[in-house]
């Protein structure tokens, strides 16, 4: 769906966006992974040389079709489901980068799997994600990921196959014949709103919209990120809150696509900190029981706002990587239910042990989980002094 042209500028993006994203230096001799399903296999094609050239040596992993994930849940009993593949915690812990590349063929194929049982699969998996959060905490890990078209997230779009493949192009600025120039461009504009935020003293964030009326603490240490390079396309500036100071109403207008199912309508209520209202249009078990796969799923990691000016995304896109950066109309806010990101902390984040996380309000949890809201909105800032500030309305930061 992409001209080979556009697969070139795709892979010089990624390769940017790779070595934005790590604190420290890629050398040679660097372990980096290309993680791709079989649908974006041509852009793999492209995307490897560039890395060999690099002088990384380079592994590659291609995912298990959407009919094998749905076998493995059908038919995997208690012990196959928490199985560590042998060697997979070596390759994991000898990372230097990541690229992944997502093209599902289809995205509601486990409809029909009882969630608590993809729940407990996801859990027996985090001691490999939070390896790599080690690493990426240290500087000697970065990653990157973004998504090639198909007909599959096309319908669910309701695009055509070539419609949707544009918006992809138009996204990431794929038409152009330099990309990476105007994502670095962008990379410094977001520079300037992140340390005007970071600026502020701010006790709490006010959300306020149609259907949300939502209190975020921020909580001690921490600071705005986002644009950073780790996903293609970004234009978020996000930050992981204190979980235990939330508390109101968020609702998702976006639909969301979640382990192979489809959430529509997504209603929480926040009380001390915890969603203790969990309602959906659509896939309401669902939600209630991935809310409920570990401790903190149930709590808030992540706060994020998308400025319009910056996002070329206007419409629907049916996968999270873009929806929860839409620009459109309105701009967007989301949060993610579960694990926060220790990057958020104003600080040197290979500081932060478990026992600190926790002491600061930094969820942990196996899930996260983006939920978007698109509606025109009002995020105030609540100073310390007591005074009042806009910092978000009509789609765009204030500043």
């Amino acid at each position: 769906m992409l001209t080979q042209t556009q697969r070139e500028r795709y892979a010089d993006v990624l390769l940017w966006g790779l070595k934005t994203a790590r604190a420290e230096k890629f050398k040679k001799g660097d372990v980096v992974l290309i993680r791709s399903d079989l649908a974006a296999l041509p852009l793999a094609e492209v995307l490897y040389p560039r890395l060999l050239e690099e002088g990384f040596n380079t592994v590659v992993r291609l995912g298990i079709t959407e009919c094998m994930e749905k076998d493995f849940y059908r038919i995997s009993d208690s012990s196959q489901l928490v199985f560590r593949t042998p060697g997979e915690q070596e390759l994991i812990g000898a990372l230097n980068g990541s690229i992944s590349l997502r093209a599902p063929s289809s995205i509601t194929h486990l409809s029909s799997i009882d969630p608590a049982k993809i729940g407990r699969a996801i859990v027996s998996r985090k001691y490999l994600s939070d390896i790599l959060d080690n690493r990426e905490a240290s500087g000697a890990f970065g990653w990157t990921l973004c998504m090639y078209p198909t007909g599959e997230l096309a319908r669910a779009a309701g695009m055509t196959a070539e419609d949707y493949a544009d918006q992809i192009v138009k996204a990431c600025f794929l038409g152009r014949r330099d990309p990476v120039s105007l994502w670095k461009d962008i990379h410094k504009d977001a520079q300037s709103i992140k340390k005007w935020l970071n600026s502020l003293k701010v006790k709490f964030f006010r959300v306020e919209s149609e259907h949300i009326d939502l209190e975020i603490f921020p909580g001690e240490r921490r600071k705005w990120i986002g644009i950073s390079g780790h996903n293609i396309p970004s234009f978020e500036l996000f930050l992981s809150p204190d979980w235990r100071g939330t508390s109101g109403i968020y609702y998702a207008d976006q639909p969301s696509y979640r382990s192979g199912n489809l959430a529509r309508g997504v209603r929480l209520e926040f009380r001390n900190g915890s969603a203790v209202d969990i309602d959906a249009e659509v896939g309401r078990e669902f939600v209630q029981k991935q809310l409920s796969m570990d401790e903190g799923a149930s709590r808030i990691g992540e706060f994020s706002l998308t400025d319009k000016r910056f996002s070329k995304i206007d419409r629907y896109m049916a996968n999270t990587l873009y929806d929860e950066n839409y620009g459109g109309r309105n701009g967007n806010c989301h949060i993610a239910v579960g694990a926060s990101y220790s990057d958020t902390y104003d600080g040197n984040a290979a500081e932060l042990t478990k026992e600190k996380k926790a002491r600061l309000g930094f969820n942990d949890s196996a899930l996260h989980w983006d939920l978007v809201n698109t509606q025109d909105k009002r995020v105030t800032a609540h100073l310390e002094g007591g005074e009042t500030k806009t910092i978000y309305e009509k789609g765009m930061f204030t500043c």
